[in-house]
């Protein structure tokens, strides 16, 4: 039974909530204090096996008192739809002072309407942590909870699906529906230390907590769950500390697949490399010219951007035969749009912004040569008619790796001392890896062929920044070629 515990004649009260989770009756009583003109810092709000609780269930009265009646001229408690949903996920978080803390918003909501777009405000900020941890907790109980087959002698009982979950907040319920709806005509259970839900393909019902203990361990289908998890490990995609931010250990326990996940790693680099062999395509022999070469990517049609609508787009400028080679080749990732229409690597706006960083950094961009690690433009067809426009998009590393054999056929007769990569297509285009250019950038990465490589960002990606973020990236951009540059005449002796 809910209990009002009134502890000192018009100063303090307690309000003690059945449920943890009970955001219905949270809502009713607050309303009710709020209209009773009852401050926040007269209000403790008890929850289930809490400090609060016992102080509710002290006192001398504890049944006889109730909290003060709302006049009938009370005027009618304001909360904003914005203010209700994040409340709804606050009162799930685990952090006693929950309740609390949306009282305290709710009464100042009275006197200020336009609280909750106050983005420095404590108490907004504080209610918002909270509910995006909850959102997170269910997220990752809806990513991570793994059900096992019961084997059961009772024929008539039939297939039982059982899964073992630790909630770091009060879930449980809010999740229900979710996993109603997805296994809907199965049977199923979802033991946690909170409680129990079970679904029976027609009834939920909830059940006392449960220990890890009553959960199955395995079951035969887990070998075809991680052979499927094994097959779909794409190492050219791995970052070992996005997946750990995504899927923390501490979930590793109850999946299956997570039992492969350290050998996976281990392996990534070789797996990957055998990735790229097979990526990288045999046109036969290599070209003895670049204009040969041209004809060549014209003429490719090994993956499927050489069969858009577009035209190849070879690199250009000079090279190891000519008068005046820097020595220098500068890789980017594709011809965008303007590239495309010109026939001619970084000419759009990407372009511009590059030729403007290597003019400031003394280096002769007519003294290099320029092409691109993917020789055709890659994008997709957005509006009609007039409005028809062609978005940029990113070539896998599967069209990469295809495009490589152009690329190196390209480095043989160009034949630099130095190779600048713009951005991590192009570096993958030239190590045969996936690499992180924050960390490989500002050194030289030597090449087989006896020149050596260095890495930068793409202008385009300081095209997208702006405010001190593009000036920070400018400057460390701008660092980038002046290493070159200073590379470059030590080259040349």
């Amino acid at each position: 039974m809910t209990a009002l515990q009134h502890l000192a004649a018009g100063s303090h009260y307690a309000v003690h909530l059945p449920e943890p989770d009970d955001f219905d009756l949270w809502r009713e009583r607050a309303r009710a204090l709020v209209q009773a003109d009852v401050p926040p810092d007269r209000v403790m709000w008890a929850e289930p096996g809490g400090v609060g609780d016992l102080f509710a269930y002290e006192g001398p009265a504890n049944a006889a008192l109730r909290l003060p009646a709302p006049p009938r001229d009370a005027s009618p408690v304001r909360a904003s739809r914005r203010f209700v949903e994040l409340a709804k996920n606050v009162v799930l978080h685990k952090d006693p002072a929950r309740f609390g803390l949306l009282y305290r918003l709710l009464w100042r909501l009275q006197r200020s309407p336009g609280i909750m777009e106050d983005k420095a405000d404590l108490d907004v900020r504080r209610a918002e942590d909270l509910a995006k941890a909850v959102r997170r907790d269910i997220h990752k109980m809806r990513a991570f909870l793994r059900f096992r087959l019961v084997e059961s002698d009772e024929a008539e009982v039939g297939e039982h699906y059982v899964a073992w979950f630790e909630p770091e907040h009060h879930i449980l319920r809010a999740n229900a529906a979710f996993f109603v709806r997805r296994f809907a005509s199965m049977r199923w259970s979802i033991l946690t230390p909170q409680g129990c839900l079970h679904w029976d393909g027609a009834v939920l019902e909830e059940g006392p907590p449960a220990q890890h203990s009553d959960a199955p361990e395995g079951d035969p289908a887990e070998d075809l769950w991680r052979t499927y998890y094994a097959s779909i490990f794409n190492p050219a995609r791995l970052k070992i500390g996005a997946m750990l931010k995504e899927m923390p250990r501490k979930y590793w326990k109850n999946m299956p697949e997570a039992a492969l996940i350290p050998e996976l790693i281990a392996g990534a680099q070789a797996r990957e490399s055998r990735m790229v062999a097979a990526g990288s395509s045999e046109f036969g022999e290599r070209p003895a010219t670049l204009a040969a070469l041209g004809e060549g990517i014209h003429a490719c049609r090994a993956c499927p951007i050489g069969a858009l609508e577009n035209r190849a787009v070879a690199g250009e400028g000079a090279r190891g035969n000519d008068h005046g080679f820097s020595g220098l080749m500068i890789v980017g990732e594709q011809p965008g749009d303007q590239e495309d229409e010109a026939g001619r690597p970084f000419v759009g706006p990407a372009g511009q912004v590059l030729d403007r960083h290597l003019a400031a950094a003394g280096i002769d961009r007519s003294a290099a040569y320029v092409t691109n690690a993917v020789k055709h433009f890659k994008y997709v067809v957005r509006g009609s008619g007039r409005g028809k426009r062609r978005l940029h998009q990113s070539p896998t590393a599967k069209e990469i790796d295809t495009c490589r054999w152009w690329l190196e056929s390209e480095r043989a007769l160009v034949r630099p001392r130095l190779v600048l990569a713009l951005g991590a297509s192009a570096a993958r285009a030239l190590l045969g890896r996936t690499v992180s250019v924050g960390r490989e950038r500002g050194q030289a990465i030597p090449l087989e062929d006896g020149s050596e490589l260095w890495l930068t960002v793409h202008p385009s990606y300081l095209l997208r920044l702006e405010g001190e973020a593009q000036a920070e990236q400018e400057r460390h951009f701008a660092g980038d070629l002046a290493q070159v540059a200073a590379r470059l005449a030590e080259l040349e002796g």
